[in-house]
């Protein structure tokens, strides 16, 4: 499994984790309590719900690089342009907009 901290504008607001069927993002409780706590999409609602999706979410696939882009990327860090995951957390992590990726591991 492989974790992501999802920070929007540069503060904290939650994890995305591929899970062995699917993918799952939860808000921080932290960033909800904040007064200006912003969704990071408007098909993730700032919620205590877990979202739970078969494949990775539109909103997080859509930060991935396309086209000779991705290309470029998947050929210099040796990744599969299959996986989604694995190119969100290398190329993510300073995205255009609001939102960025960081690689997150739970693991002690």
């Amino acid at each position: 499994m492989r974790h992501a901290k999802v920070f929007y504008q540069s503060i904290f607001a939650g994890i995305l984790s591929e899970e062995d069927n699917g993918y799952r993002f939860v808000y921080d409780d932290d960033y909800l309590c904040q007064l200006e706590a912003m969704p990071i999409s408007l098909t993730m609602p700032t919620s205590q719900k877990i979202y739970e999706s078969k494949v990775l979410f539109p909103f997080f696939d859509g930060l991935i690089p396309e086209g000779w882009l991705l290309d470029i990327s998947a050929k210099n860090w040796k990744l599969d342009p299959k996986d989604r995951m694995g190119l969100l957390l290398t190329c993510c992590r300073d995205c255009i907009g609001a939102v960025s990726i960081e690689t997150f591991s739970n693991e002690r």
